[in-house]
């Protein structure tokens, strides 16, 4: 749970900055935001290329872990600096590509970010593998911290101070044309704290690099890489694609900030999803040799579909309240609201697939989870590039929802072959079933009095409530602590 909760709360917060900038700034800066962001979450996976998950397994089974600590290290640090300097030669002709040439900063200042990022994840891993977890959320809540305070700060506080006391000291500190950069330069600023922080326990006399062990390394890593690229493409390179691919003389960065910015929506799901798999991963290992193992794993699978359909009506039903989290009234953000619906119901599939993935888990399979990954990514890329021409960003969402559907059955059907669970269909269909059918409802009725038109959302949100409870109702009294009698 301690290194769980810093990732969750971070991405939480995370989220609550979102308001910040879409009150902020315009569409299209905004755009440059949610692109660069996308690029850096590719460029994560690439610089560690799997080294994280092989210093794991090496360091583990070694009677000399700092051996495998240093070689990788050393490859992370050298790798990270070529990086690096790539980037400070290409920067410009790279932003120009991505579709924001003026801001060629903004790429340096990411790439540096990324290259701080991917040579303190090891850090990160060897306090994991110590079992040191009151320190590894300390470094993360720190990253976090630095990084809200200074979009607060340069974002919100500096020019209001600055519009009402033009000679503040604080106009040597703010310059209003970097604008969304100040975004980019907080995260700098964080991952460059980080580093410093872990530096004492580099112990630099003591680093011994190792050839042989790093191809070891580099051999074991590389599955990974692949599998990591394949997710990534899944969930973000909408994002990249879509400036890329764009027509009928749209701006490309304004429909990639509309879309990010709608997008942010459906990160309540994410959220559940995550915090689910921190809690039911451990689960899954501790329990499995027990009798009735495959009943309870068929049970999680009903009340994760029940709370993830809730949280689909919920933010459906509610979504005119919510989107002012994304933007003022009338504001170009509200325009990608459609996706909404159907990136909701992709992260869902998206958790159930991650749910039913204990059968590969268990069973020492993985290489299936890996081609699954491939599949979904190679189908989200193919139905990007078709239809981003044709419908624009709606595509991206669609080809989301339409991957990770595939995925989820296609596993399913595997995962019956080789650690069959009887998962209850006929009831989950039911709540799918049912939950399609009052989204339809809701969408098809509409009241010109706002106090009816709530009114009745909530009537059906109501209802599918105790729809689920009366279905429910026998399994969550089994589920009740029972007093022991003691004599």
């Amino acid at each position: 749970m301690i290194y769980g909760v810093p990732s969750i709360v971070g991405r939480f917060l995370n989220l609550l900055l979102t308001p910040i900038y879409t009150y902020t700034f315009l569409e299209s800066e905004y755009g440059i935001l949610g692109n660069l962001l996308a690029y850096v979450a590719f460029f994560q996976v690439f610089l560690t290329y799997g080294m994280e998950t092989a210093y794991f397994r090496f360091a583990s089974r070694s009677n000399k872990p700092n051996e495998v600590f240093g070689t990788s290290m050393v490859s992370l640090s050298v790798t990270s600096f070529v990086f690096v300097v790539f980037i400070l030669l290409f920067s410009k002709d790279l932003s120009g590509w991505a579709g924001y040439s003026n801001q060629h900063l903004f790429v340096v200042w990411m790439g540096i970010t990324v290259a701080l990022d991917a040579v303190t994840a090891i850090p990160f891993a060897k306090l994991r593998l110590e079992q040191r977890p009151i320190k590894f959320a300390i470094f993360k809540v720190i990253n976090i911290g630095i990084n809200i305070v200074l979009n607060l700060f340069w974002i919100l506080l500096c020019p209001r101070i600055i519009a009402h006391n033009p000679d503040s000291v604080l106009r040597f500190m703010y310059n209003p044309e970097i604008g969304i950069g100040y975004a980019f330069l907080s995260y700098l600023i964080a991952s460059l704290v980080t580093l410093l922080l872990f530096l004492p326990d580099f112990g630099f006399k003591k680093i011994v690099f190792k050839w042989e062990l790093l191809k070891e390394m580099l051999s074991y890593g590389w599955p990974i890489l692949v599998v990591g690229i394949a997710g990534m493409v899944t969930l973000n390179i909408d994002k990249i694609l879509i400036p890329q691919l764009i027509e009928n003389g749209k701006d490309p960065m304004y429909e990639v900030g509309v879309y990010a910015a709608c997008g942010k929506l459906a990160i309540l799901m994410t959220l559940f999803i995550q915090a689910f798999r921190f809690s039911f991963e451990p689960f899954l290992f501790s329990h499995y040799k027990n009798e009735d193992s495959k009943k309870v794993y068929s049970l999680i699978m009903n009340y994760f579909v029940i709370f993830g359909l809730l949280i689909f009506i919920g933010v459906i039903f509610y979504i005119d309240i919510l989107k002012f989290f994304i933007g003022p009234q009338k504001s170009g953000y509200h325009e990608a609201l459609k996706i909404v619906p159907w990136l909701l119901m992709g992260n869902l599939f998206l958790g159930i697939f991650y749910t039913q993935s204990l059968w590969y888990k268990l069973t020492d399979q993985t290489g299936y989870g890996a081609a699954f990954s491939v599949v979904g990514g190679i189908i989200t890329l193919i139905i990007n590039i078709l239809f981003i021409p044709k419908i624009g960003y709606l595509a991206s969402a669609i080809g989301f929802f339409v991957s990770t559907l595939i995925i989820t059955i296609v596993s399913y059907w595997y995962g019956q072959k080789y650690f069959p669970v009887n998962y209850d269909l006929k009831k989950i269909g039911l709540y799918f079933l049912v939950a399609m059918t009052l989204y339809g409802l809701e969408a098809a009725v509409s009241f010109d009095n706002i106090f009816v038109d709530y009114s009745f959302k909530t009537l059906l949100f109501s209802l599918f409530l105790f729809f689920i409870w009366h279905n429910e109702k026998q399994d969550l009294g089994t589920l009740r602590p029972r007093r022991l009698n003691v004599d």
